[in-house]
């Protein structure tokens, strides 16, 4: 997974290398000639720039051309032009725009597909959830029961006045941007106001919030973790949909959010989680804006979460694009 702590970077990690390709950065042979002087040959991995501190030895040096003939240099993969690649399947039509991010959380990989700003509408609830948890640690106190009736429905029903009575409790978009900035977002800012879904957010920034709710190295404490997945993993049955589509079974936990805009009379539609696959589990966030209906808006999000997951799976895009299409149609 990529370090949550990495405030202000995404940083994707790799599968460490093997020891021996690293010290392949500098093959010595140590010898000692027939008159007892030793000599070290020190050649750089390119194969040039030999250094000796006594004449070459009258042996072969095969062994040195077969240890590098040997070195075969690990293949970095590009995971964002993959992503890129399998976006290219997902159907974006009239004025709908889409950014995706995904998160491997067994090798720590991740893709970003687009950038720009996009409105939370019901996925910032997570972030209040979040930022109210982490001030509470930070005092020594725990939820009341007010704020914990209020978290439920915030979260598993999308209660809108619970948001705001939570929005008004961590002090609003300087409560939340304040949180934010420790928990290492940095294109994200509060809604004015009482407008806590017009806060404006990035899919990179989803994605660390989600490393923040469901990876071990958060400024969040286990128990608030655990809480927190918890709830996200009981949403009600008729918002069980976005990302947890590319999940099998029932092996999600999410939060959405769909607004209408009163500007343009077009849909922000968005869904971020966590999801399971083959045993496999996934950090998804997928924001979108300019869908003529809801239904339309759940469809574009659908595919490009499947899209996201194939990114690690090997899978044709194109084919769980073509299914999610068909799926959409029923509703």
């Amino acid at each position: 997974m990529e370090s949550s702590s990495a405030a202000g970077r995404r940083v994707r990690r790799f599968p460490l290398r093997p020891l021996m390709y690293t010290a392949l950065a500098c093959v010595a042979i140590a010898g000692v000639t027939a008159g007892g002087t030793v000599y070290v040959k020190a050649q750089a991995h390119s194969g040039g720039g030999t250094v000796s501190s006594a004449p070459m030895p009258s042996f072969s040096s095969a062994p040195a051309a077969t240890t590098e003939e040997a070195a075969v240099a690990e293949p970095v993969v590009d995971f964002d032009e993959r992503l890129s690649d399998a976006m290219k399947a997902v159907s974006v039509t009239g004025d709908q725009k889409v950014s995706a991010a995904v998160l491997d959380l067994e090798s720590g990989d991740s893709a970003v597909h687009g950038d720009g700003a996009f409105d939370t509408a019901s996925i910032v609830k997570v972030d209040i959830l979040a930022a109210l948890l982490l001030r509470h640690q930070e005092a020594g106190t725990q939820l009341s029961a007010r704020e914990k009736a209020y978290a439920t429905t915030m979260i598993e029903n999308s209660d809108n006045t619970s948001a705001s009575a939570l929005w008004d409790i961590i002090g609003k978009a300087s409560g939340l941007d304040a949180a934010n900035k420790k928990f290492g977002l940095t294109g994200t800012e509060g809604g004015d106001g009482a407008l806590w879904g017009l806060t404006q957010t990035t899919a990179a920034d989803q994605l660390t919030l989600l490393q923040q709710v469901f990876g071990d190295d958060s400024e969040l404490s286990e128990t608030s973790r655990s809480y927190l997945q918890g709830l996200m993993g009981r949403i009600e049955a008729d918002q069980q949909w976005g990302v947890s589509a590319a999940a099998d079974g029932s092996g999600w936990a999410l939060k959405n959010g769909w607004l209408p805009r009163s500007t343009t009379g077009l849909w922000d539609v968005n869904s971020i989680g966590r999801v399971t696959v083959d045993g496999h589990v996934y950090l998804v966030a997928v924001l979108s804006k300019g869908s003529s209906t809801q239904a339309k808006g759940i469809s574009l999000v659908e595919a490009a979460a499947k899209a996201a997951v194939s990114v690690f799976r090997g899978e044709d895009a194109s084919a769980s694009a073509s299914a999610n299409a068909t799926s959409a149609a029923a509703r």
